[in-house]
């Protein structure tokens, strides 16, 4: 059984700083890319970032690119979304994922979600 935990959502105001964390737990989950995608009131979920499981390769929204900064702690099965310079539309719930597969993580055919956590930038 794998668990995804997120923590480290709140209110910041635009152009501050957040860090996103994500707890795994599971025997095989040190071995599966993870990433970030978050939901926005009215809007569908979307990718923000992911990181693979071996190499670190990272890949990000384009959105994002610049701004934010994916990184994992494999020994903690942790991973982090550091976001800098923060946008009022970067206001959604983010979502930590994982799959055993890069390219269904990346697209968005995920096996296991964390339960979300609000990100509200005020402007």
């Amino acid at each position: 059984q794998v668990q995804l935990v997120e923590s480290g959502g709140g209110l910041v105001q635009a152009g501050g700083s957040l860090r996103l964390s994500c707890a795994a737990s599971g025997r095989t989950i040190s071995t599966y890319p993870m990433g970030w995608f978050r939901q926005a009131p009215g809007k569908e979920r979307e990718f923000v970032a992911a990181i693979s499981s071996r190499t670190g390769y990272t890949d990000y929204a384009d959105s994002v690119k610049g701004r934010f900064t994916i990184s994992r702690d494999t020994a903690k099965n942790t991973v982090h979304l550091e976001m800098n310079s923060l946008k009022p539309e970067d206001t959604a719930v983010y979502y930590c994922a994982a799959d055993p597969n890069w390219g269904r993580l990346r697209f968005g055919v995920v096996t296991y979600w964390g339960q979300g956590t609000q990100v509200t930038v005020s402007s």
